[in-house]
């Protein structure tokens, strides 16, 4: 235990809920824009796992990880095409198809895999970073924080974009309708069905993103399977965040630490099971739906199709 608390320790610590975090504030932002205009986004896991696999392969590929990102997006928008018109447009239910589209993206990814990269398992080289000057040299958290791939730092770019476009534009109310009084929006000659399409595919491009990143960065290779459930943290950070996105930020830094508590206590020489570690994040999840989810605001119309002139 001597080695707890320590530079190392500390640093591969954050290091690690940085990299596990960032798949996990996509996801859940994604799933926070779905979410506020009324679509239960349950297949959001399926949607990082296209991306995961897409991402990969395209930067496998073309030797370009920013290709690679663009991969993963369009991985995710191929699923979130059919969530759009499966449950957006033609009114099905969202919790059903979300997941039948899970299970079927598991398992195209798994296939494709095992035909095009089983032998090989190839692996893509370690992605450059951009570190920021003076701040990259700060101990512990420099490193961790302000030596990043440029993505992580869009990411957290987007948490204030987003929390702007909530508050402050007509795109956030017109979002903030649809979920929570589609009919008025729809009176006052906004297209509901149109923002709810835009919002699953937002939802969508994110999640693969998300997938990518965990996939190129994370690990530098795709595994089947290998969001492990991402996804649906990334539901319970949109739901609990209560419509803040620096909740979700919040909330995925904490998972994230969950999840690379295995690596830091490693280095830091201490031995603990790995299935007692692997299983703290989905722990962290039950304790945080038991002191908050009771608080949760969720839109009036979530999960519910929207019908114009149905009563």
């Amino acid at each position: 235990m001597d080695g707890l608390l320590t530079q190392a320790f500390l640093t591969s610590l954050v290091l690690g809920a940085i990299t596990a975090g960032v798949p996990l504030l996509l996801a859940g932002l994604g799933e926070q824009i779905s979410e506020k205009a009324g679509v239960l986004n349950v297949g959001i896991e399926g949607m990082m796992l296209a991306g995961a696999y897409l991402g990969f392969l395209v930067a496998y590929s073309s030797g370009s990880i920013w290709l690679g990102f663009l991969g993963g997006a369009g991985g995710g928008l191929l699923v979130a095409l059919l969530m759009a018109l499966l449950c957006v447009r033609l009114g099905l239910n969202q919790i059903v198809i979300g997941i039948a589209l899970t299970l079927g993206a598991e398992g195209m990814t798994a296939l494709l895999h095992f035909f095009q990269f089983a032998q090989s398992y190839p692996r893509l080289e370690g992605a450059a970073t951009l570190p920021i000057p003076l701040l990259s040299a700060i101990p512990v958290i420099g490193p961790a924080l302000f030596d990043r791939h440029p993505v992580v730092y869009l990411a957290v770019a987007l948490v204030f974009v987003l929390a702007w476009v909530f508050r402050r534009t007509a795109l956030g109310l017109d979002l903030q309708a649809a979920g929570d009084k589609p009919a008025a929006l729809d009176a006052a000659g906004v297209d509901v069905i149109g923002i709810r399409t835009a919002a699953v595919l937002a939802t969508g491009a994110l999640a693969g993103i998300g997938g990518a990143f965990l996939a190129n960065i994370g690990a530098g290779l795709f595994i089947p399977f290998m969001t492990n459930g991402a996804g649906f943290i990334g539901i319970v950070l949109a739901m609990l965040a209560r419509g803040r996105p620096v909740w979700v930020l919040l909330g995925a830094l904490l998972f994230g630490a969950c999840l690379s508590l295995t690596t830091a206590l490693q280095v830091a020489g201490v031995d603990v099971p790995t299935d007692v570690i692997q299983m703290l994040p989905f722990a962290a999840v039950m304790a945080v739906l038991v002191l908050f989810g009771r608080r949760a605001s969720l839109p009036a119309a979530l999960g519910l199709p929207y019908v114009r002139g149905a009563r």
